[in-house]
């Protein structure tokens, strides 16, 4: 979930753009894209490093919602648990990020040009904890796109569809399959809005 899925560019993010967001060193993924059944679990995963996020941060957790694929029955996904944290101001990186690497969360990315997007890889578990501070509208589309394909069988069975297809290329970053999910995810979007 990053600035160029946002349908920015048609034209895949070079190692160097991709060097100056990353915290560390930008490691080639060179690989197709695992993808796996949804797994019933995932939802006490996420529970469980819901729970440990919030007894670090405290009330300066405002939100924490499970997202991504591995938020929806029913649909595959990489077996990763991406979660979405809501804090007063993500750029203010002193009031909430030693908390977090305190329990073992690796800040991986920062976008401050994107929502000032801040992304943590969990400590034991396969995990995305996406940052964004309150009202920022990325954080509403995330739980829109989210709720529209967990009550859209149509839906949910088109992007499946379009995963499937995307894994099976060998990525020199998972961003670039991210970024190849954009039209689709745009399509969707769509229709989801529509209904509003």
């Amino acid at each position: 979930m990053t600035a160029m899925q946002d349908g920015c560019s048609s034209k895949p993010m070079s190692d160097e753009e991709l060097q100056k967001l990353t915290v560390g060193e930008l490691k080639p993924h060179n690989a197709t894209i695992t993808l796996v059944e949804h797994d019933p679990r995932w939802p006490e995963l996420f529970e469980r490093e819901a729970n440990r996020v919030c007894s670090v941060l405290g009330n300066k957790a405002l939100r924490v919602e499970h997202v991504g694929s591995t938020s929806v029955p029913g649909l595959c996904a990489k077996p990763i648990i991406d979660m979405l944290l809501v804090v007063a101001d993500s750029a203010d990186e002193p009031s909430y990020v030693p908390d977090l690497e305190a329990a073992g969360y690796i800040l991986q990315v920062r976008e401050p040009e994107w929502f000032e997007h801040r992304l943590f890889k969990g400590p034991d578990t396969d995990t995305n904890l996406h940052v964004f501070s309150v009202g920022t509208s990325e954080v509403e589309r995330m739980l829109r796109f989210r709720d529209w394909l967990r009550a859209n069988d149509a839906d949910r069975d088109k992007y499946a569809r379009v995963k499937r297809n995307l894994a099976q290329r060998e990525w020199r970053h998972v961003q670039h399959y991210a970024e190849a999910k954009t039209s689709i995810v745009e399509e969707i979007m769509e229709r989801a809005n529509s209904a509003k």
